[in-house]
C-alpha cells in the first residue's frame, strides 16, 4: 500500500503519556489503579473530561466539575492536583520528532489529532510546526473517538483513510480509524512502533 499521510495522536505518542501522570497520581492518593480512567469512560460524552476536551469548559470550570464525576463514582480527588501531574508528565519524545521529519523530508505528510483542552501556555500547540495539519479535539468541539475526527483530519490533508496511517495509545481511538479505512498502529512502546511504521512506510525512520 503507498501511504499519502502519517497521523499521530500526540499525548502517548509524541509526547508522553497522561495516563502515567494520572497513573501516578492514582499511586500517590491511595487509589485502585485505572479508577479515574473508568471515570472519564464512563462518564462521556457528557461529563466533565469529555466537555474539557470539545472546548466546553476552560481548565478553571473542568476543576469542581470533575472532581463531582469522581465524587459520584465514590473517589476523592483534586482535578487541580492531577492536571498539574499530567502537565509536568508530557515532554516531547526525540525519537518520535525525528521520525515526523524524516516522514516529512520523504515527501509524506504528518499529521496530528489530539484530545486536549485549552491552556493558559499554549499546551501542545508548540508542537504545530511539526505538522501539515494539526487537530486540536478543543478546537474544532469534537474528540476521539468521533469518526468525525478522522474524517476531518483526512479532508485538511487531501487525502482517504485508506491511504492514511494512524497512530495511537488508546485501543478505541485505533478501533474507530479502522472502522473508517485507515491503517493503525498502537504505541505501547515508542520505539517498538517505530519499527512497526518504518516496515509499514518501507524505509528507516532512525
Amino acid at each position: 500500500m503507498a501511504y499519502k499521510a502519517v497521523i499521530f495522536d500526540l499525548g502517548g505518542v509524541v509526547i508522553g503519556s497522561p495516563l502515567h501522570a494520572i497513573a501516578a497520581y492514582e499511586r500517590a492518593q491511595g487509589i485502585p489503579a485505572g479508577r479515574i480512567n473508568r471515570v472519564v469512560v464512563d462518564t462521556a460524552p457528557a461529563g466533565a473530561w469529555s466537555r474539557l476536551e470539545r472546548g466546553e469548559l476552560t481548565l478553571e470550570e473542568f476543576y469542581p466539575a470533575f472532581d463531582a464525576d469522581c465524587a459520584a463514582a465514590g473517589m476523592v480527588i483534586s482535578a487541580r492536583a492531577l492536571m498539574q501531574r499530567v502537565a509536568e508528565s508530557v515532554s516531547p519524545r526525540p525519537a518520535m520528532l525525528d521520525a515526523i521529519r524524516i516522514i516529512r523530508n520523504r515527501g509524506l505528510l504528518a499529521g496530528a489529532i489530539t484530545n486536549n483542552w485549552v491552556a493558559e501556555d499554549g499546551g501542545t500547540s508548540v508542537l504545530r510546526p511539526h505538522f501539515d495539519v494539526f487537530i486540536e479535539s478543543a478546537a474544532v468541539g469534537i474528540r476521539k473517538p468521533d469518526p468525525r475526527i478522522f474524517h476531518l483530519a483526512c479532508e485538511e490533508l487531501g487525502v482517504t483513510p485508506q491511504e492514511s496511517l494512524f497512530l495511537d495509545d488508546i485501543g478505541l481511538n485505533l478501533k474507530a480509524a479502522r472502522a473508517l479505512g485507515m491503517t493503525t498502529i498502537k504505541v505501547d512502546d515508542p520505539d517498538s512502533a517505530l519499527a512497526v511504521l518504518s516496515t509499514a512506510l518501507g524505509f528507516p525512520l532512525r
